[in-house]
Formats: C-alpha cells, sequence, structure tokens
C-alpha cells in the first residue's frame, strides 16, 4: 500500500499538472467497491468544478474544489494498487479505470486500480478532510513523545496506528526503527525521552527523503506520470531479510509485530 512519501509524490505531481484547471465531466466506472460516495454526488460535486488545490492528508490524496466559488472537497484513497494519473485525452485509457476526470484542456485525471481496495469520496460541504491522527513531518518533539506515553503495544505497532500518526507504513517504520537503533518489538510507553527524540528526527528524515525521491517503488506505486520512485534503492532493513546489514554485516532477520512482517537489525537496533 503506498505510505506517505508515495501519496505525497503523487498528490505533489497532479497538483503540478492540474490545478486551476475545470473538471468538464466525470466518467465512473461500473464497479462499486471504489465509491464511498453515491456515483450521482460525485459526478455533481465534481463536474464544472475547478480544482483549487491538491494535497495529501495522512496516506489520502484530497482535491479541494471551487464549484460555482463554493468550496468542496474530493478525496481519493490508492489502497493497494491505486494509481492516478494525468493523461492526454488520445491515451488510451488503461484496463481497471474507476473514474475518469475531463479536463478543460483535453487532458484527463485518471483513477486506476486493478484490485478495487482505493476509495474515492466527496466531502459534505460544511466539514474539511482532517484525517485520523497527528502530521508526522510536522509534528513537535512534545507531542510526539506523548503520543506514545504508557502505551504497552510494540513500538513498531504503535507508529502503525493511524490514530496516532496518520500516514506512516510498515516501509517507513522498519526504516525509521533502523536509524533510531531502536527494536520494534520494545513496548512504546517504555522508551526512554533520548530514544523517542532519535525516533522523531529519524522518522522525518527518513519521509523526507523519501519524498525527494519519490517514493519507493516495491510492488505496483508509480507517480502521476506513472514513473516509479528510487527510495527502495536505499532501504537499509525493509525486504532485505538475511541480507548483510549495511552498517555491522549481520544478517537482517524477518519477524512478525502487530500482523505486519517486519525487518530489523538484531545488533545495531537495541
Amino acid at each position: 500500500m503506498p505510505e506517505l512519501p508515495e501519496v505525497e509524490t503523487v498528490a505533489n505531481g497532479v497538483h503540478e499538472r492540474v490545478h486551476g484547471r475545470r473538471i468538464q465531466h466525470v466518467t465512473l466506472g461500473t464497479k462499486p467497491e471504489p465509491l464511498k460516495s453515491p456515483a450521482a454526488l460525485i459526478e455533481e460535486t465534481l463536474t464544472g468544478a475547478r480544482i483549487d488545490r491538491v494535497h495529501r492528508v495522512g496516506k489520502t490524496i484530497v482535491f479541494d474544489l471551487l464549484q460555482e466559488e463554493k468550496p468542496a472537497q474530493f478525496t481519493v484513497h490508492l489502497g493497494m494498487t491505486g494509481r492516478l494519473l494525468v493523461s492526454k485525452a488520445e491515451v488510451e485509457v488503461p484496463p481497471h479505470t474507476h473514474a475518469i476526470l475531463a479536463l478543460d484542456d483535453e487532458r484527463e485525471i485518471r483513477f486506476v486500480d486493478p484490485r478495487r481496495f482505493g476509495r474515492l469520496a466527496v466531502i459534505a460541504p460544511e466539514t474539511t478532510y482532517a484525517g485520523t491522527g497527528r502530521e508526522p513531518l510536522t509534528i513537535d518533539l512534545e507531542d510526539f513523545i506523548a503520543l506514545f506515553k504508557g502505551r504497552k503495544t510494540p513500538i513498531k505497532a504503535a507508529l502503525l496506528n493511524q490514530s496516532l500518526l496518520h500516514g506512516v507504513g510498515n516501509i517507513y517504520a522498519d526504516e525509521s526503527l533502523f536509524r533510531a537503533g531502536i527494536r520494534p518489538k520494545r513496548q512504546a510507553g517504555r522508551l526512554t525521552r533520548a530514544e523517542l527524540a532519535r525516533l522523531h528526527t529519524a522518522l522525518k528524515d527518513v519521509l523526507k527523503h523519501a519524498i525527494q525521491l519519490g517514493g519507493s517503488s516495491v510492488s505496483d506505486y508509480v507517480d502521476a506520470d506513472g514513473v516509479r520512485g528510487f527510495f527502495q534503492l536505499e532501504h537499509k532493513v525493509y525486504m532485505r531479510t538475511g541480507q548483510p546489514c549495511l552498517v555491522c554485516k549481520t544478517p537482517i532477520k524477518k519477524i512478525t509485530v502487530g500482523g505486519r512482517s517486519t525487518h530489523f537489525c538484531t545488533v545495531c537496533q537495541k
């Protein structure tokens, strides 16, 4: 599933290409799974609206729209295999395309999702989509430490808890814990202030570096132009089971934490 850096990359790419454009008409597929709002409501909200901004909240892409100068929001969750592509209208439409937003400049925004775990929705006009947890790129150290106070869950599981920090997934939890030197099964509430401070810095550094490299393409992820990311070339532990640690040469170990595959170094992480 695309995580924060991948979703940020897609949202930024789509914004650069389409902000200020008007949506002339909307075509939705016949599969009901991607639609969290009624098809008629999505079509009514989007048709004729101007795209003011495209941005990320957690793992969700949010379109800020102006429809007759009234604000509205359209949200896209990529799920496991979702892609949000900006294409010229004459380019062949890929299989498994569930939504096409035709723009006023003969281009289209296409939502493609073979496994149909992605979700499309419109947000009620009187509300603003805010996600479920704190933003890991902007949370300060004191608030970050407070998130884990008294928690008995493993720190890896706590990092994946979207009600605490939204947007962090398996890849960046593993990579951040390695860089902070913390074992993933350590109880979150027993980490010292110094350890949490290292994790706070490591998490932000990893996420920002991954965004710079366009995210990690370890499965289906591509950006708004269909281009793969490069951060997978920077992975220190994720999916490197049995390979030597890049610091100490100890083979990377794989375990399960909270039902999720977890990769770490038994020497570098304490």
